[in-house]
Formats: C-alpha cells, sequence, structure tokens
C-alpha cells in the first residue's frame, strides 16, 4: 500500500511501490505452480496424443479468469474497508486507485502481484498433486495465471502505447487483453461498470444485464449491505493527475 504525506496525497518514487524480495518470493512461487500445471498440461496431451480438448479448457480457463477478476473487482470496489480482514490493504488501494489511477502504473511488478500469488501458490498447489489430467491442468494453468497477472493487465491499461511492449500493444488491439479505451470507461462516473480485468470479454454482458447490480439487491436485501456504487461519487473518486505533469490515465480515450 503506498504511503502519503499529510495532506493524503501521494508522492512519486514512494519507497511502498517498490517490490520486496518477500513479494518477489510469492510471485516466483505462484508462477512455479502455475507452469508445473502447464507442463502437466503438455506433457499429458503430448503423451496422449490428444490436444483439442486441453486446448479448449485452456480456452474455458481464460473466460472464466475473465468473469472472476470482474467479480473480485466489483466485491473490493463496493464493499468493505481499510480494516477488513485479508482483503484490507487491497480494498483500501482500490478505493486510492479511482482518485489517483497512475499510482498502479509506478508500481513495481512483484509488488503489485503478490498477493494474488500467494492466493495462486496455496490454490494450485494441491491441484498439481491431485490430478495429472492434461484437461485439468491446461484449465487450472491458464484460469489462475490469468488471475495471478491481472493487475498486470490491469496496469497496463493506464499506460500509453509508446510506453508498452509492441505485444501487449497488440494483444490490447486484438481484445486479448483489457484495452485503455474500455478501461477508461470504469474511472468515469458512476463508477459501477467495466469491472473485468483480464480481456474485459465479459464486461458488455455483465453491464447489460445488470448482473453486479442484481447482487447488489440481493446483498442489500438479504445482509443489509450496501454497495459503494448506490452512493453519489464524492471527491475520493474525482481523478486527480500524476505531479509534474507524467502521464494522466484521462487522456485514454483521447489517445484510442
Amino acid at each position: 500500500m503506498i504511503t502519503s504525506p499529510p495532506n493524503n496525497q501521494p508522492i512519486l518514487n514512494d519507497p511502498s511501490l517498490r517490490s520486496t524480495w518477500a513479494h518477489r518470493a510469492w510471485v516466483a512461487c505462484g508462477c512455479t505452480m502455475v507452469l508445473i500445471s502447464l507442463a502437466k498440461a503438455i506433457m499429458g496431451a503430448a503423451k496422449s496424443h490428444i490436444w483439442l480438448k486441453p486446448i479448449l479448457a485452456g480456452l474455458v480457463g481464460y473466460v472464466l479468469a475473465d468473469l472472476m477478476s470482474g467479480v473480485y473487482h466489483w466485491g473490493i470496489d463496493n464493499y468493505g474497508s481499510a480494516s477488513t480482514p485479508i482483503f484490507g490493504s487491497q480494498i483500501d488501494a482500490f478505493q486510492r486507485h479511482h482518485k489517483w489511477p497512475w499510482i498502479i502504473t509506478r508500481t513495481e511488478f512483484a509488488n503489485l502481484s503478490h498477493v494474488l500469488a500467494l492466493a495462486v501458490t496455496f490454490t494450485v498447489l494441491p491441484m498439481v498433486f491431485a490430478s495429472n489430467d492434461p484437461i485439468f491442468h491446461a484449465f487450472v494453468a491458464v484460469c489462475w495465471g490469468c488471475i495471478m497477472f491481472s493487475l498486470q493487465f490491469h496496469a497496463w491499461a493506464h499506460i500509453t502505447k509508446s510506453k508498452l511492449p509492441p505485444l501487449v500493444n497488440a494483444l490490447q488491439d486484438m481484445g486479448l487483453l483489457v484495452s485503455r479505451s474500455k478501461h477508461a470507461n470504469h474511472h468515469r462516473p458512476p463508477y459501477n461498470n467495466n469491472y473485468c480485468m483480464v480481456s474485459g470479454v465479459w464486461n458488455e454482458f455483465l453491464d447489460k444485464q445488470q448482473v453486479f447490480k442484481a447482487l447488489e439487491m440481493i446483498l442489500f436485501f438479504k445482509l443489509g449491505m450496501r454497495p459503494r456504487s448506490w452512493s453519489e461519487p464524492s471527491s475520493n473518486w474525482t481523478e486527480e493527475t500524476e505531479p509534474q505533469g507524467l502521464f494522466n490515465p484521462s487522456t485514454i480515450q483521447a489517445m484510442n
């Protein structure tokens, strides 16, 4: 989580945005689990000479990862606080992200991804020992790999094309990674749409069918939990540009 000076403004070159060895260790563990699962998928497919089903399973995992990222993003955007157990730091970070979107672009990779990498490590580890099925592992490797890197995909959606690798630009242009122009809609009032962070392929369906609004109604009437999206956006949601004239994500639309 980024630290702030007394006026609550984030500062450039904040040490809390750097990766620590603990962050890197968790990302290494998460990547190891995903790579082992992927290796089992490839070796099993090669041994059985059956490739179509593992490939289709991987595609399903990729699509499901986008949906899961959207549900997670919706949940932490709308419920809980910095004091919420387990998820408190991420809830606080995502709330601050609405006001200062540029912070995510200055957060080092392992710092950004280590919490999800930790979750992936403990989720995929038992699956690695439980099965050798190539179809199962093709799904697991792609799904949980995309989830682990979803915050990095999100960060790329806040960076100009000139600062991104050509491959990332190409994947965004093809719709395989969440695009800058589409994600920009999430940072405009009423801040209650376009939650998915992998490819964004689910966003149009979820928003048109008002799936999250339906879930909010259920949680409100069953548990009395009122989402933040029902309140008028306050100054806490008003985007502030990056200091010293650095990249401002609000210019995304003009550049696409």
